[in-house]
């Protein structure tokens, strides 16, 4: 067995056993999850330790986002009708997952920004836990084709204009060349130009694997849960302590 491959395998044990020592938190996680926190953290312990605490602390501070997530539930399914969430099946050279998001309906009276941001993290979790390899990070591609300013009443600008910034969005006139510049063109799908197969084809087989996961959703929200009066006095970190200082709402979150 390679040395790295080795080292990688401790780091895991080391990992598993430090967690299940944790009260306050849940013990019943994925191995596959915990590989992508060390692999996310460089198989940096200490960082993986931090990152995955507050992981679980943000999911259990906002329940209107991680709980009561029925894939069959009529505002989930009218989600997935009128949105387009897309991880599209190859990968670039360099060893990253490229994700479409993208309205489908410009009827924006049918959108509502917190039922889509829950169906995004079902997806998130379905891929967490059901996809074995490990990209090294991810292209997001928003196409804006459907959205207009009506749509500016639906979300917190401050937010957009931060995540924008975070993410290093680059900015494309349709139908233009300048695209495939950054995303190779087979990699997207027919509609893109590409060769990845159609958009609803790659959407339905995401939707099918979300369904399949209905057991597992119906029944996660207590088991990734934080129980903050079991939690170590040496365990603080300021970062869980500004989540667990935000809003009770999602709706009222405002960042300035």
């Amino acid at each position: 067995m390679p040395d790295q491959e080795y080292d990688h395998n401790r780091d895991l044990e080391t990992f598993k056993d430090w967690l299940q020592k944790q009260p306050h938190l849940p013990h019943d996680v994925d191995e596959l999850l915990l590989r992508r926190f060390l692999h996310s953290c460089r198989y940096s312990i200490e960082r993986a330790k931090r990152t995955i605490d507050l992981f679980f602390t943000v999911r259990s501070n906002a329940p209107e986002l991680f709980c009561k997530r029925d894939p069959w539930a009529p505002e989930i399914r009218r989600c997935f009708e009128i949105t387009d969430l897309l991880p599209l099946p190859n990968k670039t050279k360099e060893n990253c997952r490229i994700f479409i998001y993208r309205l489908n309906n410009p009827d924006l009276d049918l959108f509502n920004f917190v039922d889509a941001v829950k169906t995004f993290f079902m997806l998130a979790d379905t891929r967490l836990t059901e996809d074995d390899d490990i990209p090294s990070g991810e292209i997001p591609i928003f196409d804006a084709a459907n959205v207009s300013l009506k749509f500016i009443g639906k979300v917190n600008l401050s937010v957009l204009r931060k995540y924008m910034m975070y993410s290093q969005i680059k900015f494309h006139e349709p139908k233009a060349e300048s695209l495939y510049k950054d995303v190779p063109r087979e990699l997207l799908p027919e509609e893109y130009g590409g060769n990845a197969g159609t958009i609803d084809q790659i959407k339905r087989y995401w939707i099918k694997k979300i369904e399949a996961k209905r057991d597992w959703f119906l029944t996660n929200d207590k088991r990734w849960a934080v129980d903050e009066s079991l939690r170590p006095s040496n365990c603080k970190d300021d970062r869980v302590d500004q989540v667990k200082d935000l809003p009770g709402s999602f709706r009222t979150l405002a960042l300035d």
